[in-house]
């Protein structure tokens, strides 16, 4: 919508009200904006503000101020259930379920694509958090996929939030994963180190193969080679020294091992093998099992883990 507009009432207009009108004459501004627009006296009728409900008749000169204006979206609480690993003044360790976003996106809007995020939770359950991160994202020092599942820390207030986030600017940060990858890896350990970007055509995707991108390292042990009757797989347990979108599903597929369930990056949506029915995953195989770190007032040592989630648990034991 331009900042001001200037339309004209014809007698064909008259008996329509105000905001039918302008709705119908402003393309792709619903009705319920133009009565934010007409209700914060953003709409003149022959240079006078109005009501919404103002029946036309149909020679007048309807003007637009400008946009509305919006106060500044924030995260809602919302009463969703967290499994918290450790609490105290400064911080927390989350458990984050797969499924669950992280936080809204910055140009989402108050609705249902913003409910039943980590944040909701987070505000619901602790009130006060770090606002270093601004209103859409307070608490959050660093994140997790949506359909990625662990361990993560949030913080309560900004100093936790920023001495976190240089530990985790400076690497000193342990984070640790569980992968299951399609096909059996070669070396029983190794380094991926490859800058990522994003996907020049999909922009939703990340990649390696683009000049330009940002450094990012991700090493891998071999847990685990599977033969199974739907095929080879390998258990991996990945340490990564940046944090990366999407780092340890974008390297993983880059050297032809992509996340099982993770079908943004080529893996199969169905596992199938003769005989026997297909096995699917409605998330991706990758969890976040240890968290280390340094307690940001204390200085003490911080160490976390987590186990797979049951529907991972139950997935390894059907390979068999």
């Amino acid at each position: 919508m331009p900042d001001t507009h200037q339309v004209t009432a014809t007698p064909d207009d008259a008996g329509r009200r105000l905001d039918q009108f302008l709705a119908s004459h402003l393309a792709d501004v619903s009705r319920a904006r133009v009565q934010e627009l007409i209700a914060q006296e953003k709409v003149l009728v022959n240079g006078v503000p109005t009501k919404a409900s103002l029946k036309l008749r149909g020679n007048e000169t309807v003007e637009i101020l400008g946009p509305a204006e919006r106060p500044p979206l924030k995260a809602m609480p919302e009463d969703v259930p967290l499994d918290i690993v450790y609490e105290d003044d400064d911080l927390a360790v989350i458990n984050k379920p797969a499924g669950m976003m992280v936080h809204a996106g910055a140009g989402a809007t108050d609705d249902d694509r913003n409910r039943g995020t980590l944040v909701n939770a987070l505000v619901h359950r602790f009130g006060q958090l770090s606002g270093v991160g601004g209103a859409l994202r307070p608490g959050i020092v660093h994140r997790l996929d949506k359909e990625t599942s662990g361990l993560l820390v949030v913080a309560k207030n900004d100093s936790s939030h920023r001495k976190l986030a240089n530990e985790f600017s400076s690497r000193r940060v342990k984070k640790t994963y569980i992968a299951l990858v399609h096909g059996w890896v070669k070396q029983d350990h190794g380094t991926v180190s490859a800058p990522i970007s994003r996907d020049a055509i999909r922009r939703i995707r990340m990649t390696t193969r683009r000049s330009g991108g940002r450094e990012a390292v991700t090493h891998y042990d071999v847990d685990r080679r599977i033969d199974s009757p739907y095929g080879k797989f390998t258990l991996l347990k990945l340490r990564i020294e940046t944090g990366r979108t999407h780092q340890i599903r974008v390297h993983l597929a880059s050297i032809g091992h992509p996340v099982v369930g993770d079908k943004l990056y080529g893996a199969p949506a169905e596992i199938r093998a003769k005989s026997t029915p297909a096995l699917t995953l409605s998330r991706n195989f990758l969890h976040s099992t240890e968290l280390q770190f340094t307690h940001p007032r204390t200085a003490e040592p911080l160490s976390f883990s987590r186990s797979l989630p049951s529907e991972l648990d139950q997935f390894l034991k059907k390979l068999a």
